[in-house]
């Protein structure tokens, strides 16, 4: 099923939505929409409820003018979850969709039961931005047609040579990111997002130093040969959130949860079951 939800300012999100149950909110990274998580979607809706977004500015959601922030992306899919019968939801994002939901936890608390960070940062001082290499290629090519920046960047986003071992994976999944590009200015305000959140750094409230503690299953997953959030940082994720599990993709580069699905699909299954036998045990 698919249906849009009025995010913050009005701005419609839309929402592709599958299974019943605890909801899985599924929220992808600078550029990527719902289609970069139908693998997972796909497993998770066999023990939970699906929740996967088009950021705005991406997909089939509106596009308004920037500037973008963290926030108000996280005030989004607050809307989304609250549309959806509120949470609190096991919260998965990839990349930026890291930076929103460990923002969408810091803002919204009764909203999040758990979190998955996939190959993502907590910013601030001691994360560890991407490589000039990438930043140069991202640069050469911007503002270029959707189709010809595609082509030329995604491959930085898999492991060195995956592209090339498997071609017809990455034409299909270049087509479905094409299917509703994401236009330059739109991908331009979320970087700049992006670069605000990095700058600054997660606050401290949201890992419990001060204020009320953050206390959820956290898990943090991440490829050794990520060459867009480099692997460093998953460290310094891993001690934000006490008692997160750390589960390394050897050889995976930043898309890992595409390059090898059913590691990370197993993943999620596992914790949405678990949560929502949490959640039963307390209906009880």
């Amino acid at each position: 099923m698919e249906h849009t939800v009025a995010g913050a300012g009005g701005t419609r999100i839309h929402v592709e939505e599958q299974g019943v149950g605890l909801p899985v909110l599924l929220v992808p990274g600078l550029g990527y929409a719902a289609w970069s998580w139908r693998p997972q979607a796909t497993a998770v809706a066999q023990v939970a409820r699906a929740l996967s977004v088009d950021n705005r500015g991406t997909g089939r959601s509106d596009k308004p003018v920037g500037p973008y922030t963290m926030e108000t992306m996280a005030d989004d899919l607050a809307c989304v979850l609250d549309d959806a019968g509120g949470g609190p939801a096991l919260v998965v994002g990839a990349s930026m969709g890291g930076y929103l939901a460990m923002t969408l936890a810091r803002r919204r608390p009764d909203l999040v039961a758990g979190l998955v960070l996939v190959s993502t940062s907590v910013g601030g001082p001691r994360s560890t931005g991407a490589p000039e290499s990438t930043l140069d290629v991202w640069r050469a090519h911007a503002g270029e047609p959707p189709e010809d920046y595609a082509r030329a960047t995604m491959p930085l986003s898999f492991a060195p040579g995956w592209t090339e071992e498997h071609p017809d994976r990455f034409e299909a999944l270049l087509g479905a990111r094409l299917e509703h590009p994401t236009p330059p200015e739109s991908w331009k305000a979320q970087f700049d997002a992006c670069e605000a959140f990095l700058a600054g750094g997660l606050p401290e409230t949201a890992a419990g130093r001060e204020g009320a503690p953050l206390d959820v299953p956290t898990h943090v997953v991440h490829g050794t040969a990520d060459r867009v959030v480099p692997y460093a940082n998953a460290e310094v994720v891993v001690e934000r959130f006490p008692g997160a599990e750390l589960v390394t993709m050897n050889g995976c580069g930043h898309l890992c949860w595409l390059e090898r699905p059913h590691v990370v699909n197993r993943l999620l299954v596992q914790a949405a079951a678990s949560l929502s036998g949490e959640r039963g045990q307390r209906v009880r």
